[in-house]
Parts: C-alpha cells; sequence; structure tokens
C-alpha cells in the first residue's frame, strides 16, 4: 500500500478530479525542468571528490535534525541517533531505532520526502514499515556502494543544473574553483557569501574571526576601517569564484544606519569585550545595513533568514552542539526592521533583496506588501519549518493577491542532505501545480495563462532572482 503512495503520480494534487486534471496538465509541463537550488548547504567538496555517501544511518538519520528532533520528542535519548565518536551506536542500531521511530512521521515534510527518497532514489521496492529494518538497511548500503551512486552521478540524474553551497567568508573556495575546471562536470556548484560570525559580535570566536578577517583581507587597515574593506574584499573574491547570493542567518532582520563614528565605537567596544546587549543588536543591524550597500555595489543578491530562537534547550546544546533540533521559530517583524535599508536601498538599480520568514503571519501581513512595491524586494520560498505541502500552499494564497507570482524567489530547498533535492522540488512543484488549477477551475486564470506562470514560477524566477 505505501509503495504506491509514494509513487502515485498524483500525490499531493487536489482531490477534486476536475481540478486534478488541470494539475496533471501542469506539473507536466515543469515536471522534467532542471533542478535550480540557488541556496543549500552541500559541501562542495563532496561534489569535487565525488565522495562516496556513508552508511545509511549517517547519511539519512543522524544529521537530519528534522528526523532526529521528532524521534527524541517520543522518548528516544539523542545519543541513541548519533553517528560517530567513540560511544556513538553502531551504525545498524541507529537505523534500528529510525525504523522503529517510522509511524511517527506519518503526514509530516520528513515523512514525505523520505518516502520518495526510498521509492525513487533508493528503490526500497516496499515501504519501509513493510521492511524489516535490517531488510531496510541492507537494501541501502548495496545501493551506497554501487559505482554510479556516487554525488557525480546522482547530480546528473537529479537534473541539477545550479547547486550553491553555504560558505565561511575566509574558505578559499578551492572545491568551487576545481569543479569550475573541471570540463568532465556540466553543472554549476556555486559559492554563497556566509558571513554571520563575522558580523554578529555575540558570536563565541567573533573576535578571533576579525582578527583572521583582516589580516587577511584588510589591505592593511586596522580597526573598523580594516574590517569594512576585508569584509568588501572577500566579497569580491566570492563574487569572482562565481557566487550569485550572500546569505544572513540572523535573529531579527533589524537594519540601522550608524555614523561612522559610532560604529567605530561599538567596534571597539566589542573587541575589547565591553559590548553590551544592546550594543551588539545595534552593530549587528548596522552591518546588515551595510551588507545592503555591500550588495548594491557588488551585485550579490541579499538573503536574509531571521526568526528562529537557536539551541532553546541549552543542555542539548552543552552535550550535542548546535544544529541537534531544537531551534524554535518566533514572531518576526518585517515593516519597521528593514525599513532602514529600503529607504536608502530599496529602488536602487539592480539590487535583489529576498526575505525569508518562519512567521506565517507576515506573509500577507508584512512580506507581500513590501515585495508588491519595492523593485529590489523578492519573497523567500518557505523556509525550514514551512517547508511543508499544506504551508506552501498557504504561502500562496497569502501572498499572490498582493504580490502575485512575479515577485517570488522561486523554491529554496535549503538542505544539506543531498539525496532528497530531487524529492523537495517535485513536492514544490506539485504544490504550484495545484495553486494554479484551482484557480484555473474556479476561472480566475486561463489554463494557457497558467502553464505559462507554472514554468517562470519554477525555472525562469530563480535564474532571474539570483542573477542567473
Amino acid at each position: 500500500m505505501s509503495q504506491s503512495i509514494a509513487a502515485n503520480p498524483d500525490r499531493l494534487l487536489p482531490a477534486d478530479p476536475g481540478t486534478r486534471s488541470i494539475a496533471r496538465g501542469l506539473l507536466a509541463r515543469v515536471q522534467d525542468l532542471p533542478i535550480i537550488s540557488p541556496h543549500g548547504h552541500v559541501d562542495a567538496a563532496v561534489i569535487e571528490h565525488n565522495t562516496p555517501f556513508p552508511d545509511p544511518a549517517a547519511l539519512l538519520v543522524s544529521p537530519d535534525h528534522y528526523v532526529t528532533r521528532l524521534i527524541h520528542a517520543n522518548g528516544a535519548p539523542l545519543d541513541r541517533l548519533r553517528a560517530g565518536g567513540p560511544t556513538a551506536p553502531e551504525s545498524r542500531e541507529i537505523w534500528r531505532t529510525f525504523v522503529e521511530a517510522w509511524p511517527l512521521f506519518e503526514g509530516t515534510a520528513s515523512g514525505y520526502w523520505l518516502r520518495n527518497q526510498f521509492d525513487s532514489v533508493f528503490n526500497l521496492g516496499a515501504d519501509l514499515g513493510d521492511m524489516s529494518a535490517d531488510a531496510s538497511y541492507d537494501a541501502i548500503a548495496a545501493k551506497l556502494v554501487e559505482p554510479g551512486f556516487r554525488p557525480r552521478q546522482l547530480f546528473k540524474d537529479f537534473n541539477i543544473e545550479v547547486l550553491a553551497t553555504t560558505d565561511d567568508p575566509l574558505d578559499n573556495l578551492a572545491s568551487h574553483k576545481a569543479i569550475a575546471e573541471d570540463s568532465t562536470f556540466n553543472g554549476r556548484v556555486l559559492p554563497t557569501f556566509r558571513p554571520d560570525a563575522y558580523l554578529n559580535i555575540a558570536h563565541p570566536t567573533w573576535c578571533a574571526n576579525v582578527d583572521r578577517l583582516i589580516e587577511t583581507a584588510g589591505d592593511g587597515a586596522n580597526g573598523y576601517a580594516g574590517y569594512i574593506t576585508a569584509l568588501e574584499n572577500r566579497r569580491r573574491y566570492f563574487v569572482e569564484h562565481g557566487a550569485v547570493s550572500a546569505d544572513h542567518g540572523v535573529a531579527t532582520p533589524a537594519t540601522l544606519k550608524l555614523d561612522r563614528a559610532e560604529a567605530e565605537r561599538i567596534f571597539e567596544l566589542a573587541r575589547a569585550g565591553k559590548a553590551t546587549a544592546e550594543d551588539r543588536n545595534t552593530f549587528e543591524a548596522h552591518m546588515m545595513y551595510q551588507m545592503g550597500r555591500m550588495s548594491v555595489e557588488d551585485g550579490l543578491v541579499m538573503t536574509i533568514h531571521p526568526g528562529s530562537f537557536r539551541n532553546h534547550h541549552t543542555p542539548t546544546f552543552e552535550a550535542f552542539g548546535a544544529d541537534t533540533g531544537h531551534d524554535i521559530p518566533f514572531a518576526t517583524n518585517y515593516t519597521e526592521a528593514i525599513r532602514p535599508l529600503l529607504q536608502d536601498f530599496g529602488t536602487a538599480k539592480d539590487f535583489h533583496l529576498v526575505l525569508f520568514t518562519l512567521d506565517e503571519t507576515v506573509f500577507s501581513r508584512e512580506l507581500a506588501p513590501l515585495a508588491g512595491f519595492y523593485p529590489s524586494v523578492y519573497l523567500g520560498a518557505p523556509w525550514w519549518f514551512l517547508d511543508a505541502p499544506d504551508a506552501m500552499l498557504r504561502f500562496r494564497s497569502a501572498v499572490t493577491e498582493t504580490a502575485g507570482f512575479s515577485r517570488s524567489s522561486g523554491f529554496i530547498d535549503d538542505t544539506r542532505a543531498f539525496c532528497s533535492i530531487p524529492a523537495r522540488h517535485d513536492a514544490s512543484r506539485r504544490i504550484e501545480a495545484s495553486f494554479l488549477a484551482r484557480l484555473v477551475a474556479e476561472h480566475r486564470v486561463s489554463e494557457d495563462r497558467a502553464h505559462e506562470i507554472i514554468v517562470d514560477t519554477v525555472d525562469s524566477s530563480p535564474r532571474r532572482v539570483f542573477k542567473l
């Protein structure tokens, strides 16, 4: 039964037969288009070296906080799900814990993506719940050692055209350079400038990061002047190596333009370890303004990912570190927070600003009106907790009546899980087809126009927004 769910050609399409028929036609129009992934977290070195994937648990369970957090919520200690390390369980034991918990994922986005992978990528031939844990482990493990089951071949099999990574400003981007110069590889793997640890003075290694940054790229200047120069220089280095965007993972989207003397004052306080919490917030907001200024000058698309309370459970963070499933969304204000940036750059030529949120209440209240006026502003696709079928439909319903389709970023998979990329993009295309089919069925959009819109949404929008 479950195998037919994963393979059913009508999955995620409308239940109404007439609307579903329209959606089928729209989906067929885009189903085989190449994947454009302008924001993600796959390691470029994996593509460069064509690194074999690890065992099933290390690939699909331990690094995926979507998976481990729900199993943990239902009573399994995280140390039963962690691969690697001297005290970690054996991989097969982690997999058994996961398979035992598989029923918990019914109805979740993670369950949908995983089921799709098991069917279309690993060819299990049955639902995970209908197999023994050892049988599914052995079947996936056998697939992982096949010579053709390597990142480069899958990149081609998945029909990926562009894959962006997320990179430290001081990364030498050697893997990206090697891939770009490799005539045997036809895709594009692009770096993304991610300066959070150099802008947020509350970051535990901020001072050391800034020292290295200034020493590496400050052109001999010290202090705040050298810091700004170094950031500008490293952004240019990324542009020279193919980058099209700079990404910012911040608590809030606050922006603020300080005069130079005040910025220097806070910068020096921070380097001396004397900055207050207010200083930290003020300086980060100022640096987000500076990132906008730099994007206007160097052309990098500016993307903002705010609204997550990182490491909500301190004991888990102390035991297992960051990105272990306890980052929790909170309410986000965009209208006032982003205004200083938009006052100066919102209508600047060729400035592209992509705004994401974990707070659905701002879809129609703030983001759609902003994107519906400012030429620079684009709507980031539903992200993280909102990257799920029903949430994606709510996003479309909330923003389209104000901003239309043209102000959207296109789908963003934002994933470290390489094998989930086609499943995520497939889900997005099915949701776009379903939403447009309803508009056609309600005689709000013609069917011919809907076919044009879905191609633009899936393919042209990410190329346009991310300057591809």
